[in-house]
């Protein structure tokens, strides 16, 4: 593959809808849940916003987010030092926009793409149906303080 080629092809890699959030989406909706998508608002731009449950879905694909610890993610082999940097500095700000969310009172889940595959994603959709389900029942309990939520939800007047 040509320079220009690799160029074309990684430029052609969308951020949003991609095949693993739309598979997640579909599913959430074929249980009845509805939600946001892409909140500006919120840090990171949650994939999936969940404003009844308080909670965020942010479906990471494992090459550019850097999935540790699993067999899918593989170091790329040429440009080596600009891919590690890269996905460096996505790890980072990953962390940070988890971290922002959380000290705002939202609940935040992270799929993986290889979480989605055929073997998995019936488990790993039913782990987080059963968070997002808890989730709600511990924030009855526990409420979350009104001045956060009302800061964490001004973006609801744009939708």
């Amino acid at each position: 593959m040509t320079p220009e080629q690799r160029h074309r092809c990684m430029a052609s890699i969308k951020g949003i809808d991609t095949r693993p959030e739309m598979k997640v989406r579909r599913y959430l909706h074929g249980l009845g849940f509805r939600y946001s998508l892409h909140s500006k608002r919120l840090p990171g731009k949650p994939d999936i916003v969940l404003r009844k449950y308080h909670s965020v879905i942010f479906v990471h694909g494992c090459f550019w987010h850097g999935h540790p610890g699993e067999s899918c993610y593989r170091k790329p082999s040429t440009n080596v030092e600009f891919w590690e940097e890269k996905i460096r500095r996505n790890k980072e700000r990953d962390a940070a926009d988890v971290a922002a969310l959380e000290a705002l009172g939202w609940h935040v889940i992270i799929v993986w793409e290889c979480e989605v595959s055929k073997k998995r994603f019936e488990e790993t959709m039913s782990g987080v149906v059963k968070d997002l389900h808890n989730y709600l029942e511990v924030e009855h309990i526990h409420h979350i303080p009104p001045s956060v939520r009302r800061l964490s939800n001004q973006d609801s007047s744009e939708m």
